[in-house]
Order: C-alpha cells, then sequence, then structure tokens
C-alpha cells in the first residue's frame, strides 16, 4: 500500500510536470518561469525546486519523458516486420501506424520546441534523438538486415536503408506541419494514408527482391 506522504509527493510532482508541459508548449523554454508552473501547478516554487532542481531540468525531464512512447514504436517495428510473409502488406500497415503515432499534436510541438533550442541545450536535443527515434532506426535497420538476408530486401547498408524509408514517410507532413505551426490540420488522415503508401512503393521500388541491381 501507498504511504500518504509517497502518494502526495507522486501527485505533486506529476502535477508539476503536466503544467511544465502546458506553459513550456505554450510560451517556450525562455518564456516559461518557475513562478507560472508552479501557480498552475498550485504548488510551491520550493516544491518544484525540491523536485526538479531548476527549470532546465524540468525541462529535460518533460522532453525525455517522452522517449517512452518510443518504446510502442520499436514493438511496432519489431512485430510488423519479424517473419512477415507479405512485406507489401505488412510495410504498408507499419508505414500508416508509424505516421500516426509520430505526427501526434503534442510530439509535433515538442519536437518544434527541442529544435528551437537545440543551440541552447544540445545535450538534451541529442539525448532525445538518441534515446527515441535513434532506437526506431537501429530496430529498423536491423529488421531490414534480416530481410536483406532472407532475400526479400536488397541493400548493402541496413541504416541508410532505414533512413530512406524514414524519410520517404516524414519528408511531406513533418516539414508541412513544422513550418505551418497548425499540428491538428495540417495533415488529414487521408494524406497521411497517401503518403505511407506511396513511401512503401517507392522504397520497394528500389529495395525491394524485384528492384534493379545497383551500381
Amino acid at each position: 500500500m501507498e504511504a500518504p506522504e509517497e502518494g502526495r509527493s507522486a501527485r505533486k510532482r506529476k502535477a508539476i510536470m503536466a503544467a511544465a508541459t502546458q506553459v513550456f508548449l505554450a510560451k517556450g523554454y525562455l518564456g516559461t518561469t518557475i513562478d507560472e508552473i508552479a501557480a498552475l501547478a498550485a504548488v510551491s516554487k520550493q516544491t518544484v525546486y525540491k523536485n526538479f532542481g531548476d527549470k532546465e531540468q524540468l525541462f529535460a525531464e518533460i522532453v525525455l519523458a517522452t522517449t517512452d512512447e518510443i518504446d510502442e514504436l520499436v514493438r511496432l517495428v519489431s512485430a510488423s516486420l519479424d517473419g512477415t510473409d507479405d512485406l507489401d502488406r505488412d510495410l504498408g500497415a507499419l508505414a500508416r501506424r508509424f505516421l500516426a503515432a509520430l505526427m501526434r499534436p503534442h510530439l509535433l510541438r515538442l519536437r518544434r520546441l527541442v529544435i528551437a533550442n537545440a543551440d541552447r541545450l544540445p545535450h538534451l536535443g541529442r539525448a532525445w534523438y538518441e534515446r527515441g527515434f535513434g532506437r526506431v532506426l537501429t530496430t529498423l535497420a536491423s529488421r531490414f538486415q534480416a530481410l536483406s538476408e532472407s532475400g526479400r530486401l536488397r541493400l548493402d547498408d541496413p541504416m541508410l536503408a532505414a533512413q530512406h524509408f524514414v524519410g520517404l514517410l516524414l519528408w511531406i507532413p513533418i516539414n508541412k506541419a513544422m513550418f505551418s505551426g497548425d499540428d491538428e490540420t495540417s495533415c488529414t488522415p487521408a494524406e497521411l494514408e497517401r503518403y505511407a503508401d506511396a513511401a512503401v512503393r517507392a522504397f520497394l521500388g528500389a529495395y525491394g527482391a524485384e528492384a534493379p541491381t545497383r551500381r
């Protein structure tokens, strides 16, 4: 049974994280103050400092907490392509679910915020990439390597192939979202599905077993 004090501490920490996320996304890193976060979370400034140290550490915890969501994508990649008997079908399903996951509005807003502060907090940007997107690419590359060994794909560099696949998927929708600032309507579900299907066709045209031999 959870001790009362531990329960209160956990609730306060959760409230601070939620409040800080809301303020950071609304006002940016530089525009956010601990006073605003404390007021929104209904705690004292001292409580914020006690739990997170300072604004930079709090921001880092919020950013890196989202890498837990990447676990879902890592599992999805492994489950979708491990032992597939219909690569076109399963790669297409993976592409559509991959896009749907990465185009969630809160992730797009956070991505924009991390990029905006990459010069100020480069260690955080690197950690977010390595612990998040980098893990997905590594998993995808390992699946592509296995598919190459079984004759389903033709490739020499699995990581480059993984980068190409993800680039084909994300180039249009991510850029539309990053530059438009409208995370809710930058792409419709039908558009995302079309981009996913087109990316798979292009990828298999280059790397599929029937693709022309590359020199």
